[in-house]
Protein backbone atom coordinates (compact mmCIF):
# COMPACT_ATOMS: atom_id res chain seq x y z
CA UNK A 1 0.00 0.00 0.00
CA UNK A 2 2.82 2.42 0.85
CA UNK A 3 4.45 1.89 -2.53
CA UNK A 4 1.16 2.73 -4.23
CA UNK A 5 1.00 6.15 -2.59
CA UNK A 6 4.69 6.82 -3.12
CA UNK A 7 4.00 6.20 -6.82
CA UNK A 8 1.25 8.83 -6.65
CA UNK A 9 3.74 11.27 -5.17
CA UNK A 10 6.18 10.38 -7.95
CA UNK A 11 3.50 11.24 -10.54
CA UNK A 12 3.37 14.68 -8.97
CA UNK A 13 7.17 14.94 -9.18
CA UNK A 14 6.92 14.18 -12.90
CA UNK A 15 4.52 17.12 -13.30
CA UNK A 16 7.09 19.40 -11.70
CA UNK A 17 9.84 17.97 -13.91
CA UNK A 18 7.81 18.65 -17.05
CA UNK A 19 7.39 22.29 -15.97
CA UNK A 20 11.10 22.77 -15.30
CA UNK A 21 10.57 22.77 -11.53
CA UNK A 22 12.66 20.71 -9.12
CA UNK A 23 10.91 17.32 -9.38
CA UNK A 24 9.44 16.75 -5.95
CA UNK A 25 5.91 15.48 -5.38
CA UNK A 26 3.69 14.81 -2.40
CA UNK A 27 0.28 13.36 -1.59
CA UNK A 28 -1.79 13.43 1.59
CA UNK A 29 -3.71 10.24 2.36
CA UNK A 30 -6.61 9.72 4.76
CA UNK A 31 -8.40 6.40 5.23
CA UNK A 32 -6.64 4.93 2.21
CA UNK A 33 -7.63 7.76 -0.17
CA UNK A 34 -5.58 10.61 -1.60
CA UNK A 35 -7.11 13.86 -0.34
CA UNK A 36 -4.34 16.25 -1.38
CA UNK A 37 -1.74 16.46 -4.14
CA UNK A 38 1.16 18.76 -4.74
CA UNK A 39 4.36 19.28 -6.65
CA UNK A 40 6.94 22.04 -6.61
CA UNK A 41 5.54 25.24 -8.09
CA UNK A 42 8.00 27.87 -6.90
CA UNK A 43 8.88 29.07 -10.39
CA UNK A 44 5.36 28.82 -11.76
CA UNK A 45 3.79 30.67 -8.81
CA UNK A 46 6.80 32.95 -8.23
CA UNK A 47 6.61 32.05 -4.56
CA UNK A 48 9.30 30.41 -2.42
CA UNK A 49 6.65 28.76 -0.24
CA UNK A 50 5.21 26.56 -2.99
CA UNK A 51 7.10 23.38 -2.12
CA UNK A 52 5.32 20.12 -2.97
CA UNK A 53 4.41 19.45 0.67
CA UNK A 54 2.89 22.90 1.23
CA UNK A 55 0.84 22.63 -1.97
CA UNK A 56 -0.40 19.15 -0.97
CA UNK A 57 -1.32 20.35 2.53
CA UNK A 58 -3.26 23.29 1.08
CA UNK A 59 -5.08 20.97 -1.32
CA UNK A 60 -5.95 18.49 1.43
CA UNK A 61 -7.21 21.21 3.77
CA UNK A 62 -9.36 22.65 1.00
CA UNK A 63 -10.76 19.23 0.14
CA UNK A 64 -11.76 18.30 3.69
CA UNK A 65 -12.67 21.80 4.82
CA UNK A 66 -10.35 21.79 7.82
CA UNK A 67 -6.80 22.86 8.63
CA UNK A 68 -6.26 19.85 10.88
CA UNK A 69 -5.07 16.79 9.00
CA UNK A 70 -5.33 14.42 11.96
CA UNK A 71 -4.88 10.73 11.11
CA UNK A 72 -3.42 11.60 7.69
CA UNK A 73 -0.21 10.36 6.14
CA UNK A 74 1.95 12.23 3.68
CA UNK A 75 3.99 10.51 0.98
CA UNK A 76 6.83 12.60 -0.43
CA UNK A 77 9.46 11.82 -3.01
CA UNK A 78 12.14 13.67 -1.02
CA UNK A 79 12.81 14.10 2.68
CA UNK A 80 11.17 17.36 3.82
CA UNK A 81 13.12 20.56 4.45
CA UNK A 82 12.81 22.52 7.69
CA UNK A 83 9.96 24.69 6.38
CA UNK A 84 7.93 21.73 5.17
CA UNK A 85 8.61 19.68 8.31
CA UNK A 86 7.22 22.60 10.31
CA UNK A 87 4.12 22.81 8.11
CA UNK A 88 3.60 19.06 8.45
CA UNK A 89 3.76 19.32 12.25
CA UNK A 90 1.47 22.34 12.34
CA UNK A 91 -1.14 20.61 10.16
CA UNK A 92 -1.09 17.62 12.54
CA UNK A 93 -0.18 15.03 9.90
CA UNK A 94 0.35 11.74 11.71
CA UNK A 95 3.03 10.10 9.56
CA UNK A 96 5.41 10.94 6.71
CA UNK A 97 6.85 8.42 4.27
CA UNK A 98 9.56 9.63 1.88
CA UNK A 99 11.43 7.95 -0.95
CA UNK A 100 14.77 9.78 -1.06
CA UNK A 101 17.04 11.40 1.50
CA UNK A 102 18.04 15.05 1.21
CA UNK A 103 21.62 14.94 2.42
CA UNK A 104 22.00 18.74 2.18
CA UNK A 105 18.80 20.00 3.74
CA UNK A 106 16.71 17.11 5.02
CA UNK A 107 14.96 17.88 8.28
CA UNK A 108 13.93 14.35 9.31
CA UNK A 109 17.05 12.13 9.27
CA UNK A 110 19.77 13.73 7.14
CA UNK A 111 20.73 17.14 8.52
CA UNK A 112 18.13 17.65 11.24
CA UNK A 113 15.78 15.39 13.19
CA UNK A 114 12.78 17.61 13.80
CA UNK A 115 10.24 14.80 13.97
CA UNK A 116 12.31 13.13 16.70
CA UNK A 117 12.98 16.29 18.72
CA UNK A 118 11.44 15.93 22.17
CA UNK A 119 11.44 19.72 22.65
CA UNK A 120 8.79 20.21 19.97
CA UNK A 121 5.10 19.81 20.87
CA UNK A 122 4.02 17.87 17.77
CA UNK A 123 5.10 14.32 17.09
CA UNK A 124 5.18 12.95 13.56
CA UNK A 125 5.96 9.34 12.78
CA UNK A 126 8.19 8.86 9.74
CA UNK A 127 9.56 6.19 7.49
CA UNK A 128 12.28 6.32 4.88
CA UNK A 129 11.12 3.96 2.14
CA UNK A 130 13.98 4.14 -0.36
CA UNK A 131 12.77 4.40 -3.94
CA UNK A 132 15.55 4.80 -6.50
CA UNK A 133 13.22 6.59 -8.94
CA UNK A 134 12.76 9.40 -6.46
CA UNK A 135 16.48 10.15 -6.25
CA UNK A 136 17.22 9.38 -9.91
CA UNK A 137 14.78 11.97 -11.24
CA UNK A 138 16.43 14.62 -9.07
CA UNK A 139 19.91 13.65 -10.26
CA UNK A 140 18.73 13.72 -13.88
CA UNK A 141 17.07 17.12 -13.42
CA UNK A 142 20.16 18.76 -11.92
CA UNK A 143 22.51 17.13 -14.42
CA UNK A 144 20.40 18.58 -17.24
CA UNK A 145 20.38 22.00 -15.57
CA UNK A 146 24.17 22.04 -15.21
CA UNK A 147 24.69 21.09 -18.85
CA UNK A 148 22.69 24.12 -20.08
Amino acid sequence: MKEKFLKEAFKEALKAYEKGEVPIGAVVVKDGKVIGRGHNQRIEKKNALHHAEIVAIEDACRNIGNWRLDDCEMYITLEPCIMCAGAIMQSRIKKVIFGAKDEKGGAVISQYTLFSDNKLPFKVEFEYLEDKKCSEILKKFFKERRSK
